[in-house]
């Protein structure tokens, strides 16, 4: 597609007041998740303002599904890059992130202080399956695109078997990501059944030692987490299970569906969820730890990669890998969101709100933040008819 001879992006120069306002507004305002973040970014950015064309749009969106790290984030900072270099990289992915941070960090706080009171227990007893039917909600939607061929579902299948059966998840991702790319070069016409059978091998759960939640642990997890995670931020749960709940044993299931709940009601990245879960292990120096940590690989990911977008996208070898690594984190997010739900879905009632809320989410397509505010009331009002008989 041809370029117009003048972009948006030339017409003058953004002042890094301005990236700075919008998206603080954005990390504020913008609930709904990693789709309605692009969709509220293209609304601001290349209608209302004219900083990109639509082309240049979608050049980043695209760009940031073959990097780890949240989606959304890594778009603020593409479009921070463009206008003002690397300072307004750090600026607007700074000005995206730290609103939704700080209010996530006093929830956490409130958590904390009040989470043993009744009405906040009945609270997330009720947001807690709604979470559960819009991790499933996404997972469908991802499946839609991702499971591109019969080959592809095999390499999801195979995943998943491999989660369900304990094998760490780092390596599981990458014998996805190398079974595709050696089928595309095996077989011009796509990925075969044949090359992936070559290069899946049987894996071995890696063994991780217990270590206290020390700052420097704290930083170590949510670095790893922020380097090497792709796919939507709902792949984070399985990842935060794994390493938290799983190996290290920092949190219990409740604590971590907790932890998503307050993700999800609250606007802004969902990796502010390692701002709760850090306030929880550290007090405020665990928050702003984590908070840092889980972030920090998305600014030198996007600085890295943004001069190389067009080249990466045009590598049929880097894309068949990406192919592997998303069939592959949605297999991870399918097994996790099923362990799950053994917490969340402890009676009629919440087996009732959770199948309700996927109902509304895939017929009407409800914003999910809406499902959890509605899962809060009936929570709360349960837990006050309860407490009154």
């Amino acid at each position: 597609m041809s370029r117009p001879a003048v972009r948006p992006a030339d017409q003058g120069e953004t002042s890094l007041g301005a990236l700075a306002l919008l998206f603080v507004k954005l990390g504020t305002t913008a609930f709904g998740g990693p789709a309605a973040h692009v969709a509220m970014m293209e609304d601001e950015v290349v209608r209302r303002r004219g900083w990109l064309t639509r082309e240049d749009f979608l050049d980043y969106l695209g760009a940031t599904n073959l990097i780890p790290g949240p989606n959304s984030t890594e778009l603020a900072m593409h479009v921070g890059l463009e206008r003002r270099g690397w300072a307004g990289l750090a600026v607007a992915g700074a000005a995206f992130i730290v609103p939704a941070a700080i209010i996530v960090g006093v929830l956490a706080w409130a958590y904390v202080r009040f989470g043993t009171l009744p009405q906040a227990a009945g609270l997330l007893y009720g947001i807690k399956p709604v979470v559960i039917a819009v991790i499933l909600q996404a997972v469908a939607g991802l499946g839609r695109t991702a499971l591109k061929s019969r080959a592809l579902w095999i390499v999801g299948a195979g995943a998943a078997l491999l989660f369900a059966f304990g094998v760490n998840e780092l390596l599981v991702l990458a014998m996805a990501a190398l079974a595709c790319a050696a089928g595309q070069r095996a077989a011009s016409g796509g990925v075969s059944a044949a090359g992936i059978a070559l290069v899946w091998p049987a894996g071995a759960a890696a063994g991780a030692s217990v270590a206290p939640a020390s700052l420097a642990a704290i930083f170590g997890v949510f670095l790893k987490i922020g380097a090497v995670l792709f796919g939507s931020g709902y792949v984070l749960v399985a990842f935060l299970r794994a390493d938290l709940v799983e190996r290290l044993g920092w949190l219990t299931e409740r604590q971590l569906l907790d932890a998503v709940a307050i993700g999800q009601v609250t606007p802004g990245p969902v990796f502010t969820t390692a701002t709760f879960i850090g306030y929880i292990l550290g007090g405020v120096p665990g928050a702003a730890v984590a908070t840092i940590a889980i972030f920090l690989p998305a600014f030198i990911f996007v600085a890295a990669s943004g001069p190389l977008v067009r080249r990466i996208r045009s590598s049929q070898t880097a894309g068949a890998a990406l192919d592997g690594v998303n069939v592959a984190s949605l297999a991870l997010m399918a097994v996790v969101t099923i362990q799950l739900a053994r917490t969340a879905l402890v009676d009629p009632l919440t087996i009732a709100l959770a199948l309700a809320s996927a109902g509304l989410l895939i017929r009407y397509r409800v914003n999910s933040a809406w499902l959890v505010l509605g899962g809060a009331a009936v929570g709360l009002a349960r837990t006050m008819v309860w407490d009154g008989m």
